[in-house]
């Protein structure tokens, strides 16, 4: 369970002294270092999903402290498959940066590690404080990959990022204390069973502080998470990042909406204290809908229109988290692993894209379409499509399809799969209630909203712009966007048994009760018997 966090730990304190060149070395371990964590992230799936551990919880005590009084790292079905999640982007950012982005910057392999520590970490951690470490430690990192070959854009974009990230990390940290002062624990199975006490005493006093800390530190979350209004920081980010970068800060984007899930299940599940802000999030998270698809439609830029997209994608999981319903959380995950997938590709694949297009080319299409400017073509000559323009165009419509949730890839079974849990609601009989058909009608409406601006964009880059020259496309460009295109296909092809899984992920953080008994009741590991009179003797002899 400590693997994916000791391994990206010394493997970038290892790449640390290697300042110059030295390329293919400090790539050759980054790679190892991330295969070896997705091979930890894949047994511990295993042993979760695979009757290993009672209730598919992990704990793990640090330092052999038994909780409350020690940190404790738990590792379930939700926090496999983000580790698997994390491991798999990272490969992909990591070998499409392997040819230019990486040889720009000193030190991008280590705080590449470092951030996929602070990742990691944060998936896997029960303790609050210790959240916030490993919180810090991927934002310390993301601000430098972020300025990371810097220009007057980036270095705009990163000191705004940065400035809110600090900020948030004070509200994190005020909503901790807050939390402390009211509970006196920060362990989150301890949190949990004190909260609950609290409601079933009826202690309106420390309740009322316990809301106000989890109103705070929630905040911090939303920032990361970009719920409208507090996710204007992320268009001008991703578009400012390198490619590499932005597509690792999608996932970044999902690591709030996780920490939310996780938390507001085990704190505020159905009950006396249930309930709490519950509705903020569903109102919220719809109305981060609205703000990201008019932004898609409003913005020329396609780096923009790709941030835009995952803060629609963030805004529809946040709704998801607030409707409080089980099935609905399990198509939820599945919809966070796609939209994830198809915003990283097309940010990687965007920056291949550029290569083919012009200002000027830009400017006529634009002018060309303001003014209803009629181009009659000539006469076809039956000229071929070059390979490397097929493979941008297919790509992108690829990326269209999955963002907009059109069929037949991931992002189509997503919404299928969510509009199927809201048109069943859990209690037999029971009517569909009003926020259930404003989320359908947004995510469906989003989705519209969706292809139209994509495809305007691919109709101006692909077919307005004359004569295209054919880009020169490396390999190790190509196969990182073939590779989560083709995850994205197999997610498809594979939905019934990852159905089944993030079902049983979904039904796990459901029942707040296990990980509070798991936690809770994890003993010490026992000291060794003592040593045998034979072998005692020998110990004392001189």
């Amino acid at each position: 369970m400590l693997a994916p966090v000791l391994l990206p730990l010394l493997c970038g304190a290892a790449l640390a002294p290697l300042t110059r060149g030295r390329h293919r070395l400090k790539f050759a371990l980054g790679y190892a270092s991330i295969l070896a964590q997705l091979a930890a992230a894949l047994v511990l799936g295993a042993m979760a999903d695979g009757g290993y551990w009672e209730d598919g919880i992990g704990v793990y005590l640090a330092a052999n402290w038994a909780a409350p009084f020690g940190i404790a790292l738990v590792a379930d079905r939700l926090a496999a498959l983000m580790l698997v999640l994390t491991a798999l982007l990272a490969l992909a950012a990591l070998h499409f940066a392997m040819l230019r982005w990486e040889r720009i910057g000193v030190h991008f392999h280590t705080l590449f590690q470092f951030l996929l520590m602070g990742l990691n970490g944060a998936f896997l951690t029960h303790d609050l404080f210790n959240l916030f470490v490993f919180f810090e430690v991927m934002l310390a990192a993301s601000y430098g990959l972020v300025l990371h070959g810097y220009n007057a854009q980036r270095l705009r974009a990163s000191m705004q990022y940065i400035a809110l990230n600090l900020a948030a990390a004070m509200l994190f940290l005020i909503g901790t204390a807050l939390l402390y002062a009211a509970t006196g624990t920060l362990n989150m199975a301890d949190l949990a069973w004190r909260i609950a006490a609290m409601a079933g005493a009826g202690d309106s006093a420390d309740l009322s502080l316990v809301h106000a800390g989890a109103a705070i530190l929630v905040l911090a979350f939303l920032i990361k998470s970009a719920m409208w209004p507090l996710g204007f920081w992320l268009p001008t980010t991703y578009a400012a990042a390198s490619p590499p970068v932005a597509a690792m800060l999608v996932l970044m984007t999902k690591v709030g909406v996780v920490v939310i899930l996780r938390l507001w299940l085990l704190l505020f599940p159905a009950g006396a204290a249930g309930g709490f802000a519950y509705d903020a999030l569903l109102w919220g998270g719809m109305a981060t809908i609205v703000f990201g698809a008019a932004g898609m439609l409003s913005t020329g830029s396609a780096g923009r229109m790709a941030g835009y997209a995952a803060t629609v994608s963030s805004g529809t999981l946040l709704a998801v988290v607030g409707y409080g319903q089980a099935s609905l959380v399990t198509a939820g995950l599945f919809y966070l692993i796609g939209s994830t997938l198809a915003v990283a590709a097309l940010l990687l694949l965007l920056e291949l894209v550029d290569r083919i297009r012009t200002p000027g080319a830009a400017l006529l299409a634009v002018t060309m379409e303001a003014w209803v400017v009629e181009d009659k073509p000539d006469e076809p000559v039956g000229q071929g499509v070059p390979a490397a323009l097929a493979f941008l165009a297919v790509s992108f419509a690829a990326c269209a399809l999955m963002i907009a949730g059109l069929p037949p890839l991931s992002g189509f079974v997503a919404k299928f799969g969510m509009f199927h849990a809201l048109l069943n609601p859990p209690a037999p009989g029971a009517a569909i209630a009003a926020p259930g058909w404003t989320l359908m009608a947004l995510v469906f409406g989003s989705g519209l909203v969706a292809i139209v601006a994509m495809m305007r964009f691919g109709v101006r880059t692909f077919w307005t712009s004359a004569k295209l020259a054919p880009p020169r496309l490396h390999r190790s460009e190509v196969l990182p966007v073939l590779f989560l295109l083709g995850l994205s296909a197999l997610m498809t092809v594979q939905a019934g048994p990852l159905f089944g899984y993030l079902g049983r992920a979904s039904d796990g953080i459901h029942r707040p009760g296990d990980y509070i008994a798991r936690v809770l009741r994890e003993p010490a590991v026992a000291a060794p018997p003592p040593a045998t009179a034979s072998a005692a003797g020998l110990a004392e002899a001189p």
